[in-house]
């Protein structure tokens, strides 16, 4: 069962696969993503899952099969689908609180409330001293913080992130991935997060679905253990990963990967 008991997919796959011209990137694939999870697609480099989540956000159409948003056919991007990417893609001629207010303000909400909105969801990510910050001064962490509040002031069911602490220092990785666990769990958004780390998947989600190599095709579908700890932005993440049970359940998923 989902976190909160429902079996309704909020993003389904029903024979979706790809084509860029005469290369078969997915392969027909079928999937449903329920409120509340936190899943994570992993596999080889260049498989084609980049792909896989474009074609669920609406940047790509699906070459046969049909993806289907609460049970209605996605036929292009929408906000209730928000993208993160791996770079943050900020304004640089706003500042961090007009760049988290651009979404609202192309929807129409009023000068006010869109103020609010951003000031809400900066305090979500730890940046209201920054609201008034040029995004350029800011590091590469803080940057990404400033995207995720962003695409949140949309208020997306489903939250589509791909590889988006890949460019940033170790260290500042697992303080982000920790920062997102906090968010997900204060929200209750449902998130798809494609990464190259098997440890980062095992760590952060609820679900892991493992890739082939191109064309991707879903080979394995894994539950997982460790994603309902109480870790939050203190530092717990090391202890977790130190785990025997940790240790070998990475390697388990590594071994898909590998055969």
């Amino acid at each position: 069962m989902t976190p909160d008991g429902n079996r309704t997919p909020v993003l389904a796959l029903q024979g979706v696969a790809h084509w860029y011209r005469t290369l078969e990137v997915v392969t027909p694939t079928d999937l449903a993503v329920h409120p509340g999870e936190f899943v994570c697609v992993v596999g080889p480099s260049g498989c084609g899952k980049t792909t896989l989540l474009r074609l669920m956000a609406g940047f790509l159409l699906p070459t046969t099969g049909s993806v289907l948003d609460s049970g209605e056919a996605v036929r292009g991007p929408d906000s209730r689908r928000g993208m993160v990417f791996q770079q943050p893609h900020l304004y640089p001629w706003l500042t961090v609180r007009e760049n988290v207010e651009f979404g609202p303000r192309v929807l129409g909400i009023s000068a006010r409330q869109r103020r609010e909105i951003a000031e809400s969801y900066l305090k979500l990510v730890k940046l209201s001293e920054f609201a008034h910050a040029n995004v350029w001064e800011l590091s590469g962490g803080m940057q990404q913080r400033v995207a995720l509040a962003r695409v949140l002031a949309n208020e997306p069911h489903i939250l589509l992130m791909d590889e988006p602490f890949g460019a940033l220092d170790a260290l500042t990785r697992e303080h982000m991935q920790d920062e997102l666990l906090s968010i997900w769990r204060r929200t209750g958004t449902t998130v798809v997060l494609v990464t190259h780390s098997v440890e980062e998947a095992v760590y952060l989600s609820t679900r892991i679905l493992v890739c082939s190599d191109r064309p991707a095709k879903i080979i394995a579908d894994l539950d997982v253990p460790f994603s309902r700890r109480d870790v939050d932005a203190r530092g717990e993440s090391r202890a977790v990963k130190a785990d025997p049970g940790f240790v070998t359940f990475r390697e388990e998923v590594l071994q898909y990967i590998w055969k």
